[in-house]
């Protein structure tokens, strides 16, 4: 049986607690992505929001662009060498804009990773992936 607490919590009040509204603790020694940040260059815009939200749990930055549609093609070029890698699902991207995002990886030293398609748990597995050839590495 739950707690007037936990219920209030449960319906939205003010009775969240800071054990209940937080992150899981990232004191366990595993290595995160924190303070890294990822460009991701195409996709659907409908998904962006979600696509930060996973990047965040991780604790890396996600900055997003459309891959032309909207955004100049160029702005590209600008954001590169401030990112740590440079995620493209490859069914949701323009030939221009990919061909621009793997040449500037290749000038900048970036690292380059093409996704299946746009989906959630395409990035959630790169992140994933990332992640635990972070703490091989550690």
């Amino acid at each position: 049986m739950r707690g007037k607490r936990h219920q209030s919590a449960a319906k939205g009040g003010k009775g969240k607690t800071s054990n209940e509204t937080r992150e899981p603790s990232r004191d366990d020694g595993k290595v995160t992505l924190e303070g890294r940040s990822f460009l991701y260059v195409g996709g659907r815009d409908c998904q962006v929001a979600h696509l930060r939200e996973i990047a965040s749990s991780y604790g890396a930055e996600l900055i997003h662009h459309d891959g032309g549609l909207r955004e100049a093609v160029s702005r590209i070029d600008r954001v590169l060498p401030s990112v740590d890698c440079v995620f493209c699902p490859i069914d949701c991207i323009s030939h221009d804009a990919c061909l621009r995002v793997k040449t500037g990886c290749k000038k900048w030293g970036k690292a380059f990773v093409p996704l299946r398609n746009g989906s959630k748990s395409s990035l959630e597995r790169a992140l994933q992936d990332l992640t635990t050839a972070n703490n091989r590495e550690s």
